[in-house]
């Protein structure tokens, strides 16, 4: 059994542990308990409560005596008998069941509805007929006082079929495309579809006429919700005579009066998935809404959540046994989940020992689900070093942070800082000698923070006490004594730093704050002592007080100018360190790498090549002919002939007038490095430090 505890709610998962497989013989099974803890702590309420593949519906009775649930694979039908603890029958079908409804009381009437457009009926001694419907169903209501089906699905229409003729009757034609759900009001018989477009529509099976509309897409629309599509209304449910809760396919179930067109209420699931069932606990004033993760319980006046329940795989459907506090619900997995909540209801009577049981575990608290975890954020990760673990089984996402095992939370917490025991006992025992200590007689004691400042308001706390101001002044608590504050006379962190710069920029005036209010208490005590006749009235300073109250004032400018020049000569004195330090470092040259294809521009001739090379061609060709670098003639061939003559762009020092006389000379006074052989075979020499332009008809090599 799996006990987990939420807002103080206990819940007790009675389907939790492995499950034996049926061809495992009796002394196997009894072997594997004895080897097994949880195979023997588990406990079978009702025996092969599963289903081969997937449980798509589960229901109950009206009696409570029988369980009926659907699944796959193959499409079957399971009825187990609570009285006796175990199946009592199992049919197979030839479809899967989208939903069912039980006729009867018991077990004996039982309708289908099937994903294949087909209406089956089962009696007490199996199959008994078969009909089909014109389009798909995906739910069904059952009128009783007209014996009529209502039928609902991918159309407009709400097919009937009269169990009593046995022949459909004239549908009813809705303003909807398609209708999701119904369900009929068992105090005076109204019945309501929700369609896809977010509207419910009410009508009156008398009349076989609309009574009312409802816009619950609008209505579910709030400031805090995300709503990426249109919601569509994926569950229904009525309560008495006035009370209809809705749910919607984004997650938000609407609480409705039948008298007004507003809801009372809108509950948000926060996960985005559509609502798959909604039913009421009157005991408790309660409202169970489930999706495919969760199921969530809170108040319906309210709307304050009571508990939640998150199982671990996907959730189908959810039925509430009556009048207890047993839950049932069918997963996207074998096993159907059974959950007990004391706080809810009894248990049924068929299993009353579970009152008992559950009695003994609160008298011998165990373990629960969580106390085995450790919740960790990702910093918590980090400085464990832990944060390659994130998306592996040894973490389980939740929230704002990770499920971690507590072993191996002790255990990695001990290699990072294995002295953390000893200090936390350290840290312990002294903050219980205080305790201690604080119980004695207590003498004047400064704080070990802040003691200035604790200083001066002890002071003024005793000056205080012995004028008698106090008592026209309503006394106000003191910050010593207040544990709002008790932190900052504790904790290092809130040292006052007297070295920086807003301290000394501030203190000039907190002191003189301080001066003026003892000099102010003074000035009180000797009036009251002389108990003049004539006061000054309030709020308006004598000319004495105002002499000095000016005096005090020219004071603390100066004091505010003196600490501002002290400030900036500090300042000053780091500048020159900080120069000084530059100074002493060797700057080193710097490289830079021209790029392939790119051509050296001298940065002295850097504004005029800009200038020049913003001109047209015609302009660049007529400005280097004029200046006689340039030269264009015809050839006989037909095509033009180009003359450049190549220039320095920086005079050649001496040493390199040297080097040009060992590696030969070149035009232009730069250092050969290569030639420009022409078509016709003339080479010219290419140096360095040369600009040059290099045109198709010449090929450079070295």
């Amino acid at each position: 059994m799996q006990v987990s505890s939420l807002n103080e709610v206990k819940i007790y998962s009675l389907s939790c542990g492995k499950s034996l497989p049926e061809w495992l013989s009796d002394r196997k099974k009894r072997a594997l308990q004895k080897k097994n803890v949880d195979v023997r702590r588990r406990i079978e309420l009702i025996q092969d409560f599963e289903m081969p593949t997937v449980c798509t519906t589960i229901k109950v009775s009206k009696d409570g005596q029988y369980i009926l649930a659907t699944g796959t694979y193959k499409p079957r039908v399971r009825c187990y008998d609570t009285y006796q603890l175990s199946l009592k029958f199992e049919r197979c079908l030839d479809s899967e069941v989208v939903t069912f409804e039980t006729l009867s009381d018991d077990y004996s009437k039982i309708v289908f509805l099937h994903n294949d457009r087909y209406i089956e009926f089962h009696s007490q001694s199996g199959f008994y007929y078969k009909t089909r419907i014109p389009k798909f169903g995906r739910d069904f209501s059952y009128h009783y006082p007209s014996c009529d089906l209502y039928f609902v699905g991918a159309s407009s229409e709400v097919y009937r079929l009269n169990l009593e003729q046995g022949r459909y009757l004239n549908p009813l034609q809705t303003d909807a495309a398609e209708n999701n759900v119904c369900d009929i009001n068992s105090v005076h018989g109204l019945f309501a579809t929700g369609t896809v477009e977010g509207r419910v529509e009410c009508w009156d099976p008398r009349t076989r006429s609309r009574v009312g509309l409802l816009d619950c897409a609008l209505s579910s629309v709030t400031a805090d919700s995300e709503i990426n599509s249109l919601p569509t209304i994926s569950a229904l449910k009525f309560n008495g005579a006035l009370t209809m809760a809705v749910g919607t396919s984004t997650g938000q179930v609407l609480l409705y009066d039948l008298r007004s067109d507003k809801p009372l209420l809108v509950k948000d699931h926060q996960y985005g998935l559509p609502i798959k069932s909604v039913h009421f606990q009157d005991s408790l004033d309660l409202i169970l809404s489930a999706d495919s993760r969760i199921v969530k319980m809170w108040n319906k006046n309210s709307g304050k959540i009571f508990t939640s329940l998150e199982p671990e795989h996907d959730i189908n459907d959810v039925c509430l046994y009556p009048n207890s506090g047993m839950l049932l619900t069918a997963n996207e997995t074998p096993k159907m989940g059974i959950y007990y909540i004391p706080v809810l209801g009894p248990a049924p009577r068929w299993c009353s020992f579970l009152d008992n049981l559950t009695e003994e575990l609160e008298e011998n608290p165990e373990s629960t689900v969580y106390d085995d975890y450790k919740f960790v954020t990702k910093k918590d990760l980090e400085n464990l070093g832990l944060t390659h673990l994130i998306g592996s089984p040894f973490l389980r996402a939740y929230m704002h942070g990770f499920f971690m095992d507590i072993r191996l939370y002790h255990k990695v917490k001990l290699m990072v800082n294995p002295f953390a025991y000893e200090e936390y006992r350290k840290d312990k025992i002294r903050q219980k000698i205080e305790e201690t200590r604080a119980q004695r007689v207590q003498l004047k004691k400064l704080p070990k923070v802040n003691k200035e400042l604790a200083l001066k308001l002890i002071e003024e706390e005793e000056e205080k006490q012995k004028s008698t101001w106090k008592k026209k002044v309503k006394s106000l608590p003191n910050i010593l004594t207040d544990d709002r504050f008790k932190v900052m006379f504790e904790n290092p962190d809130f040292q006052v730093d007297e070295e920086s710069e807003e301290f000394r920029l501030l203190n000039p005036l907190v002191s003189k704050i301080s001066e003026k209010r003892k000099k102010k208490l003074r000035l009180l005590e000797q009036q009251e002592l002389h108990e003049k006749e004539e006061e000054e009235p309030e709020g308006k300073p004598s000319d004495a007080e105002s002499s000095e109250s000016s005096d005090d004032e020219k004071a603390w400018v100066e004091e505010v100018r003196k600490q501002r020049r002290l400030l900036q000569q500090e300042e000053k004195v780091k500048r020159q360190e900080r120069l000084k330090e530059d100074q002493q470092t060797v700057l080193k040259p710097q490289f830079y790498e021209i790029k392939a294809g790119e051509e050296f521009r001298s940065f002295k001739d850097s504004a005029t090549k800009q200038k020049l090379m913003n001109k047209t061609l015609e302009d660049r060709l007529k400005l280097e002919a004029k200046n006689g670098t340039l030269s264009v003639s015809d050839t006989t061939v037909g095509s033009k002939q180009l003359t450049f003559t190549l220039k320095r762009t920086f005079p050649v020092r001496p040493e390199v007038q040297d080097a040009q006389r060992e590696a030969g000379q070149c035009h232009g006074g730069g250092v050969a490095v290569g030639c420009l052989r022409s078509a016709g075979g003339r080479e010219l020499p290419l140096c360095r430090g040369i600009q040059a332009l290099v045109f198709p008809h010449f090929v450079f090599f070295k």
